[in-house]
Protein backbone atom coordinates (compact mmCIF):
# COMPACT_ATOMS: atom_id res chain seq x y z
CA UNK A 1 0.00 0.00 0.00
CA UNK A 2 1.30 3.47 -0.88
CA UNK A 3 1.53 6.14 1.81
CA UNK A 4 -1.08 8.25 -0.01
CA UNK A 5 -3.49 5.31 -0.01
CA UNK A 6 -2.91 4.80 3.70
CA UNK A 7 -3.71 8.42 4.44
CA UNK A 8 -6.85 8.14 2.30
CA UNK A 9 -7.99 5.01 4.13
CA UNK A 10 -7.54 6.73 7.50
CA UNK A 11 -9.29 9.99 6.51
CA UNK A 12 -12.55 10.88 8.22
CA UNK A 13 -14.76 13.94 7.72
CA UNK A 14 -14.86 16.23 10.74
CA UNK A 15 -16.23 19.50 9.39
CA UNK A 16 -13.05 21.28 10.45
CA UNK A 17 -11.93 24.51 8.82
CA UNK A 18 -8.32 24.65 7.62
CA UNK A 19 -6.41 27.70 6.35
CA UNK A 20 -3.00 27.82 4.67
CA UNK A 21 -1.56 31.33 4.42
CA UNK A 22 1.48 31.58 2.16
CA UNK A 23 3.74 34.62 2.40
CA UNK A 24 5.58 34.05 -0.84
CA UNK A 25 9.35 33.84 -0.43
CA UNK A 26 9.01 34.41 3.32
CA UNK A 27 12.22 32.69 4.42
CA UNK A 28 15.45 34.68 4.59
CA UNK A 29 18.97 34.53 5.97
CA UNK A 30 20.72 36.84 8.42
CA UNK A 31 23.83 38.66 7.16
CA UNK A 32 26.14 41.27 8.72
CA UNK A 33 24.88 43.81 6.17
CA UNK A 34 21.38 43.29 7.63
CA UNK A 35 22.56 43.56 11.27
CA UNK A 36 22.47 39.74 11.40
CA UNK A 37 18.70 39.80 11.35
CA UNK A 38 16.08 38.55 8.90
CA UNK A 39 13.03 40.57 7.79
CA UNK A 40 10.83 38.41 10.06
CA UNK A 41 13.08 39.25 13.01
CA UNK A 42 13.21 42.94 12.14
CA UNK A 43 9.49 43.41 11.46
CA UNK A 44 7.06 44.73 14.08
CA UNK A 45 4.42 41.96 14.23
CA UNK A 46 2.28 42.31 17.36
CA UNK A 47 -0.62 40.25 16.00
CA UNK A 48 1.59 37.41 14.80
CA UNK A 49 3.45 37.51 18.13
CA UNK A 50 0.17 37.21 20.02
CA UNK A 51 -0.84 34.22 17.90
CA UNK A 52 2.48 32.48 18.58
CA UNK A 53 2.26 33.16 22.29
CA UNK A 54 -1.25 31.67 22.40
CA UNK A 55 0.24 28.31 21.42
CA UNK A 56 1.82 27.20 18.14
CA UNK A 57 4.15 24.53 16.85
CA UNK A 58 6.98 25.77 14.64
CA UNK A 59 9.53 24.25 12.28
CA UNK A 60 11.10 24.51 8.85
CA UNK A 61 9.94 23.12 5.50
CA UNK A 62 12.18 21.68 2.79
CA UNK A 63 10.28 22.60 -0.39
CA UNK A 64 11.67 19.87 -2.69
CA UNK A 65 14.84 18.25 -1.34
CA UNK A 66 17.91 19.52 0.53
CA UNK A 67 19.90 21.94 -1.59
CA UNK A 68 17.32 22.24 -4.37
CA UNK A 69 16.02 25.74 -5.12
CA UNK A 70 12.35 25.55 -6.18
CA UNK A 71 10.32 27.65 -8.54
CA UNK A 72 6.93 28.86 -7.37
CA UNK A 73 5.17 25.90 -9.02
CA UNK A 74 7.04 23.13 -7.20
CA UNK A 75 7.04 25.21 -4.02
CA UNK A 76 3.25 25.45 -3.94
CA UNK A 77 2.55 21.92 -5.17
CA UNK A 78 4.58 20.69 -2.21
CA UNK A 79 2.47 22.77 0.17
CA UNK A 80 -0.65 21.27 -1.41
CA UNK A 81 0.72 17.78 -0.73
CA UNK A 82 1.78 16.89 -4.27
CA UNK A 83 5.36 15.64 -4.44
CA UNK A 84 6.98 18.25 -6.72
CA UNK A 85 9.37 15.63 -8.09
CA UNK A 86 6.51 13.33 -9.10
CA UNK A 87 4.14 16.05 -10.34
CA UNK A 88 5.95 18.27 -12.82
CA UNK A 89 3.88 21.19 -14.08
CA UNK A 90 5.15 23.82 -16.48
CA UNK A 91 4.85 27.39 -15.29
CA UNK A 92 3.24 28.39 -18.56
CA UNK A 93 0.33 26.04 -17.90
CA UNK A 94 -0.13 27.43 -14.41
CA UNK A 95 -0.03 31.04 -15.58
CA UNK A 96 -2.46 30.38 -18.43
CA UNK A 97 -5.00 28.75 -16.13
CA UNK A 98 -4.63 31.60 -13.67
CA UNK A 99 -5.53 34.10 -16.38
CA UNK A 100 -8.73 32.16 -17.03
CA UNK A 101 -7.55 30.69 -20.32
CA UNK A 102 -8.72 27.26 -21.42
CA UNK A 103 -6.03 24.86 -22.57
CA UNK A 104 -6.94 22.29 -25.21
CA UNK A 105 -5.32 18.95 -25.88
CA UNK A 106 -2.08 19.60 -27.74
CA UNK A 107 -1.67 23.19 -26.53
CA UNK A 108 1.75 24.27 -25.34
CA UNK A 109 1.86 27.22 -22.93
CA UNK A 110 4.74 29.40 -21.80
CA UNK A 111 5.16 31.96 -19.05
CA UNK A 112 6.86 35.04 -20.52
CA UNK A 113 8.54 38.15 -19.10
CA UNK A 114 9.22 41.34 -20.96
CA UNK A 115 12.87 42.16 -20.41
CA UNK A 116 15.58 44.59 -21.45
CA UNK A 117 18.51 43.61 -23.67
CA UNK A 118 21.44 45.74 -24.85
CA UNK A 119 22.65 46.19 -28.42
CA UNK A 120 24.50 42.87 -28.24
CA UNK A 121 21.40 40.97 -27.11
CA UNK A 122 22.60 40.59 -23.52
CA UNK A 123 19.86 40.66 -20.87
CA UNK A 124 20.37 43.68 -18.62
CA UNK A 125 17.05 43.53 -16.73
CA UNK A 126 15.00 40.33 -16.60
CA UNK A 127 11.83 42.24 -15.63
CA UNK A 128 12.20 45.40 -17.73
CA UNK A 129 11.94 47.50 -14.58
CA UNK A 130 8.65 45.83 -13.70
CA UNK A 131 6.79 47.80 -16.37
CA UNK A 132 3.20 48.78 -15.51
CA UNK A 133 0.47 46.30 -16.38
CA UNK A 134 -0.99 48.80 -18.87
CA UNK A 135 2.27 48.85 -20.83
CA UNK A 136 2.35 45.05 -20.79
CA UNK A 137 -1.16 45.01 -22.23
CA UNK A 138 -0.13 47.41 -25.00
CA UNK A 139 2.90 45.32 -25.95
CA UNK A 140 0.90 42.10 -25.92
CA UNK A 141 -1.70 43.69 -28.19
CA UNK A 142 1.07 44.79 -30.54
CA UNK A 143 2.53 41.29 -30.76
CA UNK A 144 -0.92 39.72 -31.12
CA UNK A 145 -1.73 42.01 -34.05
CA UNK A 146 1.53 41.23 -35.83
CA UNK A 147 1.78 37.50 -35.12
CA UNK A 148 -1.43 35.52 -35.26
CA UNK A 149 -0.08 32.27 -36.68
CA UNK A 150 3.20 30.53 -37.39
CA UNK A 151 2.61 28.05 -40.14
CA UNK A 152 -0.46 26.03 -39.11
CA UNK A 153 -0.08 26.92 -35.43
CA UNK A 154 -2.22 29.62 -33.77
CA UNK A 155 -0.41 31.99 -31.41
CA UNK A 156 -2.39 33.33 -28.43
CA UNK A 157 -0.81 36.10 -26.33
CA UNK A 158 -2.44 37.20 -23.08
CA UNK A 159 -1.09 39.88 -20.68
CA UNK A 160 -0.70 39.24 -16.99
CA UNK A 161 0.45 41.64 -14.27
CA UNK A 162 3.38 44.04 -14.69
CA UNK A 163 6.02 42.47 -16.97
CA UNK A 164 4.40 39.03 -17.14
CA UNK A 165 2.38 37.47 -19.95
CA UNK A 166 1.40 34.11 -21.38
CA UNK A 167 1.90 32.62 -24.84
CA UNK A 168 -0.12 29.63 -26.02
CA UNK A 169 0.80 27.74 -29.17
CA UNK A 170 -2.27 25.92 -30.47
CA UNK A 171 -1.68 23.40 -33.22
CA UNK A 172 -0.85 19.77 -33.90
CA UNK A 173 2.17 17.61 -33.19
CA UNK A 174 3.59 19.66 -30.32
CA UNK A 175 4.50 18.78 -26.75
CA UNK A 176 6.53 20.00 -23.82
CA UNK A 177 8.57 20.35 -21.85
CA UNK A 178 11.39 22.13 -23.64
CA UNK A 179 14.19 24.18 -22.13
CA UNK A 180 13.67 27.79 -21.08
CA UNK A 181 14.42 30.81 -23.24
CA UNK A 182 15.64 32.50 -20.09
CA UNK A 183 19.23 32.72 -18.74
CA UNK A 184 17.73 33.19 -15.24
CA UNK A 185 20.11 36.06 -14.54
CA UNK A 186 21.34 39.25 -16.13
CA UNK A 187 24.56 39.37 -18.15
CA UNK A 188 23.77 36.56 -20.58
CA UNK A 189 22.00 36.29 -23.92
CA UNK A 190 18.55 34.73 -24.30
CA UNK A 191 19.26 31.00 -24.82
CA UNK A 192 17.83 28.97 -27.67
CA UNK A 193 15.04 26.57 -26.70
CA UNK A 194 15.86 22.87 -27.03
CA UNK A 195 13.90 19.62 -26.49
CA UNK A 196 14.24 17.99 -23.08
CA UNK A 197 13.99 14.63 -24.83
CA UNK A 198 16.21 14.74 -27.90
CA UNK A 199 14.27 11.83 -29.43
CA UNK A 200 10.87 13.53 -29.20
CA UNK A 201 9.63 14.78 -32.57
CA UNK A 202 6.87 16.75 -30.81
CA UNK A 203 9.33 18.57 -28.56
CA UNK A 204 11.56 19.28 -31.56
CA UNK A 205 8.60 20.87 -33.36
CA UNK A 206 7.84 22.97 -30.27
CA UNK A 207 11.45 24.18 -30.05
CA UNK A 208 11.53 25.04 -33.76
CA UNK A 209 8.24 26.91 -33.48
CA UNK A 210 9.48 29.01 -30.56
CA UNK A 211 12.67 29.88 -32.44
CA UNK A 212 10.51 31.10 -35.32
CA UNK A 213 8.34 33.10 -32.91
CA UNK A 214 11.42 34.86 -31.52
CA UNK A 215 12.58 35.59 -35.06
CA UNK A 216 9.29 37.36 -35.79
CA UNK A 217 8.68 38.99 -32.39
CA UNK A 218 12.04 40.54 -31.44
CA UNK A 219 12.15 42.97 -34.40
CA UNK A 220 8.69 44.23 -33.40
CA UNK A 221 9.95 45.13 -29.92
CA UNK A 222 13.47 46.33 -30.71
CA UNK A 223 12.66 50.06 -30.42
CA UNK A 224 10.57 49.74 -27.24
CA UNK A 225 11.99 51.05 -23.97
CA UNK A 226 12.66 49.43 -21.56
CA UNK A 227 10.79 46.29 -22.70
CA UNK A 228 12.59 45.54 -25.95
CA UNK A 229 12.64 41.73 -25.67
CA UNK A 230 11.13 38.88 -23.69
CA UNK A 231 12.02 35.65 -21.91
CA UNK A 232 10.06 32.39 -21.88
CA UNK A 233 10.03 29.58 -19.33
CA UNK A 234 7.90 26.73 -18.10
CA UNK A 235 7.12 25.76 -21.70
CA UNK A 236 4.89 22.69 -21.45
CA UNK A 237 1.48 21.10 -21.96
CA UNK A 238 -1.12 20.47 -19.24
CA UNK A 239 -0.60 17.22 -17.31
CA UNK A 240 -3.22 15.07 -15.63
CA UNK A 241 -3.29 15.53 -11.87
CA UNK A 242 -5.71 14.29 -9.17
CA UNK A 243 -7.82 16.99 -7.55
CA UNK A 244 -7.33 18.32 -4.05
CA UNK A 245 -10.78 17.16 -2.98
CA UNK A 246 -10.15 13.64 -4.28
CA UNK A 247 -6.92 13.38 -2.30
CA UNK A 248 -7.97 15.02 0.97
CA UNK A 249 -11.78 15.07 1.09
CA UNK A 250 -11.67 18.82 1.56
CA UNK A 251 -13.62 21.35 -0.49
CA UNK A 252 -10.99 23.99 -1.20
CA UNK A 253 -10.94 27.64 -2.20
CA UNK A 254 -8.04 29.85 -3.27
CA UNK A 255 -7.76 33.57 -2.58
CA UNK A 256 -4.86 34.87 -4.64
CA UNK A 257 -4.14 38.03 -6.61
CA UNK A 258 -1.56 36.95 -9.20
CA UNK A 259 -2.49 34.62 -12.09
CA UNK A 260 0.34 32.20 -11.35
CA UNK A 261 -1.14 31.23 -7.99
CA UNK A 262 -4.71 31.19 -9.23
CA UNK A 263 -3.53 28.78 -11.89
CA UNK A 264 -1.79 26.52 -9.40
CA UNK A 265 -4.92 26.28 -7.29
CA UNK A 266 -7.15 25.72 -10.32
CA UNK A 267 -4.83 22.97 -11.53
CA UNK A 268 -5.63 20.92 -8.42
CA UNK A 269 -9.34 21.77 -8.50
CA UNK A 270 -9.62 24.59 -5.99
CA UNK A 271 -12.28 27.24 -6.55
CA UNK A 272 -10.80 30.66 -7.32
CA UNK A 273 -12.28 33.52 -5.30
CA UNK A 274 -11.91 36.51 -7.59
CA UNK A 275 -11.81 40.18 -6.70
CA UNK A 276 -9.49 40.88 -3.74
CA UNK A 277 -6.34 42.89 -4.53
CA UNK A 278 -4.83 43.50 -1.08
CA UNK A 279 -4.14 41.16 1.81
CA UNK A 280 -6.84 42.91 3.87
CA UNK A 281 -9.34 42.32 1.07
CA UNK A 282 -8.21 38.70 0.83
CA UNK A 283 -8.89 38.17 4.52
CA UNK A 284 -12.27 39.87 4.13
CA UNK A 285 -13.08 37.41 1.33
CA UNK A 286 -12.01 34.59 3.65
CA UNK A 287 -14.57 35.78 6.21
CA UNK A 288 -17.27 36.04 3.56
CA UNK A 289 -16.64 32.56 2.13
CA UNK A 290 -15.84 30.85 5.43
CA UNK A 291 -18.98 28.71 5.58
CA UNK A 292 -18.71 27.57 1.96
CA UNK A 293 -15.40 25.69 2.03
CA UNK A 294 -13.36 23.37 4.26
CA UNK A 295 -9.91 24.55 3.22
CA UNK A 296 -8.56 27.95 2.20
CA UNK A 297 -5.31 28.77 0.42
CA UNK A 298 -4.47 32.46 0.78
CA UNK A 299 -1.47 33.80 -1.13
CA UNK A 300 0.48 37.00 -0.39
CA UNK A 301 3.03 38.08 -3.01
CA UNK A 302 4.69 41.22 -1.65
CA UNK A 303 7.29 39.43 0.49
CA UNK A 304 8.67 37.63 -2.55
CA UNK A 305 8.70 40.76 -4.73
CA UNK A 306 10.79 42.58 -2.14
CA UNK A 307 13.15 39.63 -1.74
CA UNK A 308 13.70 39.32 -5.48
CA UNK A 309 14.44 43.05 -5.65
CA UNK A 310 16.96 42.67 -2.82
CA UNK A 311 15.00 45.25 -0.84
CA UNK A 312 15.27 44.36 2.86
CA UNK A 313 13.22 47.34 4.05
CA UNK A 314 10.41 46.56 1.61
CA UNK A 315 10.27 42.94 2.78
CA UNK A 316 10.03 44.11 6.39
CA UNK A 317 7.24 46.48 5.39
CA UNK A 318 5.40 43.70 3.52
CA UNK A 319 5.48 41.49 6.61
CA UNK A 320 4.21 44.36 8.76
CA UNK A 321 1.35 45.04 6.32
CA UNK A 322 0.40 41.37 6.53
CA UNK A 323 0.47 41.53 10.32
CA UNK A 324 -1.80 44.58 10.38
CA UNK A 325 -4.42 42.68 8.37
CA UNK A 326 -4.06 39.41 10.29
CA UNK A 327 -6.87 40.06 12.84
CA UNK A 328 -9.37 39.89 9.96
CA UNK A 329 -8.34 36.28 9.44
CA UNK A 330 -8.09 35.37 13.12
CA UNK A 331 -11.60 36.66 13.78
CA UNK A 332 -13.01 33.46 12.26
CA UNK A 333 -10.81 31.21 14.43
CA UNK A 334 -10.14 28.45 11.86
CA UNK A 335 -9.59 25.03 13.46
CA UNK A 336 -6.17 24.74 11.85
CA UNK A 337 -4.09 27.70 10.70
CA UNK A 338 -0.73 27.43 8.96
CA UNK A 339 1.47 30.39 8.09
CA UNK A 340 4.54 29.74 5.96
CA UNK A 341 6.20 30.45 2.61
CA UNK A 342 6.50 28.43 -0.58
CA UNK A 343 10.29 28.90 -0.51
CA UNK A 344 12.86 31.33 0.81
CA UNK A 345 13.83 34.48 -1.10
CA UNK A 346 16.75 36.01 0.81
CA UNK A 347 17.18 39.73 0.18
CA UNK A 348 20.96 39.31 0.13
CA UNK A 349 20.62 36.86 -2.78
CA UNK A 350 17.74 38.65 -4.58
CA UNK A 351 16.45 35.27 -5.74
CA UNK A 352 14.77 32.06 -4.62
CA UNK A 353 17.00 29.80 -2.53
CA UNK A 354 17.20 26.30 -1.10
CA UNK A 355 16.96 27.42 2.55
CA UNK A 356 14.03 25.74 4.37
CA UNK A 357 11.21 28.21 4.99
CA UNK A 358 9.74 28.77 8.48
CA UNK A 359 6.31 27.33 9.26
CA UNK A 360 3.88 27.55 12.15
CA UNK A 361 0.79 25.47 12.91
CA UNK A 362 -1.91 26.70 15.27
CA UNK A 363 -4.73 24.45 16.47
CA UNK A 364 -6.26 23.20 19.69
CA UNK A 365 -3.88 20.25 19.61
CA UNK A 366 -0.77 21.78 18.03
CA UNK A 367 0.79 22.25 21.44
CA UNK A 368 3.00 25.21 22.28
CA UNK A 369 6.71 25.50 21.63
CA UNK A 370 6.74 28.34 24.19
CA UNK A 371 8.25 30.75 21.71
CA UNK A 372 7.51 34.47 21.66
CA UNK A 373 7.81 35.15 17.93
CA UNK A 374 7.63 33.53 14.49
CA UNK A 375 11.12 33.81 13.01
CA UNK A 376 13.68 31.61 11.31
CA UNK A 377 15.66 31.35 14.56
CA UNK A 378 12.56 30.40 16.55
CA UNK A 379 11.46 27.91 13.92
CA UNK A 380 14.83 26.17 14.23
CA UNK A 381 13.92 25.47 17.87
CA UNK A 382 10.36 24.33 17.19
CA UNK A 383 8.89 20.89 17.79
CA UNK A 384 8.09 20.29 14.11
CA UNK A 385 11.76 20.16 13.17
CA UNK A 386 12.69 20.21 9.49
CA UNK A 387 10.40 18.18 7.21
CA UNK A 388 9.37 17.92 3.57
CA UNK A 389 6.72 20.43 2.52
CA UNK A 390 4.64 17.65 0.91
CA UNK A 391 3.74 16.42 4.41
CA UNK A 392 2.37 19.77 5.60
CA UNK A 393 -1.19 19.03 4.45
CA UNK A 394 -1.06 15.74 6.35
CA UNK A 395 -0.08 17.54 9.55
CA UNK A 396 -2.92 20.00 8.93
CA UNK A 397 -5.34 17.07 8.60
CA UNK A 398 -3.94 15.48 11.75
CA UNK A 399 -4.40 18.74 13.67
CA UNK A 400 -7.97 18.81 12.35
CA UNK A 401 -8.44 15.28 13.78
CA UNK A 402 -9.16 13.93 10.31
CA UNK A 403 -7.23 10.66 10.68
CA UNK A 404 -8.49 7.50 12.34
CA UNK A 405 -6.03 5.44 14.35
CA UNK A 406 -3.72 3.18 12.35
CA UNK A 407 -3.66 -0.41 13.50
CA UNK A 408 -4.85 -2.08 16.69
Amino acid sequence: MSLDNLYSDLTIKTGAKLALVVLDGLGDIATPEQRNMTPLEMADTPNLDKLVQSGCAQGRLTPVAPGITPGSGPGHLGLFGYDPIEYKVGRGVIEALGLGLTLKAGDVAARANFCTVNAKGIVTDRRAGRIPTKKCEELCALLSTKIKKIGDTQVIIEPGKEHRFVIIFRGKGMEGPVTDADPNREGLAIPTVKPIDSKSAKQKKTAKLIAEFYKKALPILKNEKPANAFLMRGIAHQPKIPTFEERYQLKAAAIAVYPMYKGLSQLVGMTKIEGPQTIAEQFDAFQKEYDNYDYFFIHYKNTDKAGEDGDFAAKVKAIEEFDQALPRLLAKKPDVLVITGDHSTPCSMASHSWHPQPVLIHSTCSGSDKLDRFTETGSNLGSLGVFDAKFLIRLMQANAKMFDKYGA
